[in-house]
């Protein structure tokens, strides 16, 4: 079976995102980050923040070129 790099490791891979989630957690070249539509308090005028799901975090794309 050949090595395949492309392939993601299902264990460090969680396939549940939030709307907010760019990729999901554990992907490679990704983090967590505080979410901007509720400032990574998880609530916005006192509902639950349907960006980050009320967590008040997501995962968004590091570094660039």
């Amino acid at each position: 079976m050949a090595n395949n790099p492309i392939r993601s490791n299902p264990s460090t891979v969680s396939g549940t995102m939030k709307p907010g989630d760019e990729a999901p957690a554990g992907s490679p070249g990704t983090g967590e980050n505080i979410c901007p539509a509720c400032s990574g308090r998880g609530r916005i005028d006192g509902r639950t923040c349907t960006n980050c799901s009320g967590t008040g975090k997501v995962t968004t794309g590091i570094g660039g070129a």
